[in-house]
């Protein structure tokens, strides 16, 4: 037991040595990239080792995550994790990884979504949008990026929730959700905060509610669905850090420590909340 102890305090005294890569396994520029670039870049300079951020893209995140599972476990790859890529896609279709082949770091950031109406829609709370779709059943039309992303579960857990009928458009992005949105081609979106925060303040957007079970201090003014008339009712996306799955202890709880540090200072937060995030420092075992 001694030696192991010792060899683990060695690790963690020595660790890095070398360059850290974190495979975001989708195209530059999205939520998770920006989130996990903004933190990568801080760790860099706390660990004094450069903390690279790649992007490998093909198969709705299926390819770089499965480049991570079946990475070596020695602490030099990582995966940017989302609700989509972990938490969801396993339960719809058939993997060539599971969510067992990872192990928990921390969470990095919760990105609430928002409840969003064409400003000529005549709807002021999400009471007024259930009336509405009662009295119209399919007649409404909401957009999504598509099948399984967080935008079109959230919806659908809307739909069950509130006893409504409103028809999915699939698109291939938030980006052409929101054109549609802002001409009223359709009526709802249940949209990621940043890319919809300036047509909310410019007012082609009304928002009417935020999915966090509780207020956003991004948006404080809001309710939150559930406080709007749908109790319990609670959504949204969150990004990870997950390793493969047999990666040393203290390799992992070195990096929770390090990055527990960076998500509780002031800067992370104003920066996080630029994008429509809030800060998610936890544990392993709570993410």
């Amino acid at each position: 037991g001694g030696f192991l102890i010792y060899a683990a305090a060695a690790l963690s005294q020595d660790y890095p040595s070398k360059a850290i890569r974190v495979i975001v396994p989708y195209a530059a520029g999205g939520g998770g990239d920006v989130v996990t670039r903004i933190v990568m870049q801080r760790l860099t300079n706390s660990l004094g080792k450069s903390v690279v951020v790649e992007n490998r893209t093909g198969g709705s995140g299926i390819a770089g995550t499965q480049a991570v599972a079946t990475a070596a476990a020695d602490g030099y790859t990582f995966l940017q994790a989302s609700a989509t890529n972990i938490a969801v896609l396993p339960f719809i279709t058939k993997l060539p990884y599971s969510p067992g082949d990872f192990a928990p770091i921390t969470v990095l950031g919760s990105q609430p979504h928002v409840v969003v109406v064409p400003s000529a829609l005549p709807v002021k709370s999400i009471a007024d949008l259930v009336a509405l779709a009662k009295r119209r059943p399919g007649d409404l039309n909401y957009g999504s990026s598509g099948n399984g992303g967080p935008n079109h579960l959230g919806t659908e857990l809307f739909k069950l929730d509130a006893g409504v009928q409103i028809t999915h458009i699939p698109y291939k992005g938030n980006g052409l959700v929101l054109i549609d949105l802002v001409s009223g081609q359709i009526q709802l979106g249940i949209m990621s905060m940043a890319p919809t925060l300036p047509h909310i303040k410019t007012g082609k957007l009304r928002a009417l509610a935020v999915t966090s079970a509780r207020r956003s201090s991004i948006l404080p003014e809001l309710p939150s669905v559930a406080e709007a008339g749908l109790p319990g009712f609670e959504q949204g996306s969150w990004n990870g850090l997950l390793a493969p799955a047999r990666t040393p202890p203290a390799v992992i709880s070195k990096l929770n420590n390090e990055i527990s540090a960076i998500l509780k200072t002031s800067a992370i937060r104003e920066r996080y909340a630029v994008e429509g995030v809030e800060a998610g420092a936890m544990s392993p075992g709570e993410m």
